[in-house]
């Protein structure tokens, strides 16, 4: 899956800013099936959130793990890194803070959800599991 977590200064984003920043973030992934994308919000007070030494309240740290899938060209990642960076400008460049992302990409066979290892991607179990093994929508 791709996990995403978001450090962000306390009230940062309201309910509503965080439900528009997760269905950009889905968008992202429109190739995996939609419950592999988390996204966890970690607000942060300023007197523990420092870049270069100094207290911030303007600054969006974002670390992204990725299991589900890979990208293996560098023309791939920059496809992604461009496309992630559109989905978030409004949510972050527009208000004028600062923003850094890490991506990471994971070992896939050390993945599992709900005990049961993910089979390889865009493959006919991989569709069937998505198909029985559906979490509820929430």
């Amino acid at each position: 899956m791709p996990l995403h977590r978001f450090y962000i200064p306390v009230g940062f984003y309201s309910k509503e800013d965080k439900t528009a920043v997760v269905k950009a973030v889905q968008q992202c992934y429109s190739h995996l099936p939609k419950f592999y994308v988390v996204v966890i919000f970690i607000e942060v007070d300023k007197e523990n959130f420092y870049v270069g030494g100094e207290a911030t309240d303007n600054f969006v740290r974002i670390v992204v793990h990725h299991m589900a899938t890979h990208y293996h060209s560098d023309e791939r990642k920059k496809e992604f890194n461009e496309r992630y960076n559109k989905a978030l400008g409004p949510f972050i460049k527009a208000r004028g803070a600062d923003w850094e992302i890490q991506v990471a990409e994971m070992d896939r066979g050390m993945w599992g959800i709900n005990g049961i290892k993910p089979p390889p991607r865009n493959s006919e179990a991989e569709a069937l599991w998505y198909k029985e093994n559906r979490p509820s929508e929430y």
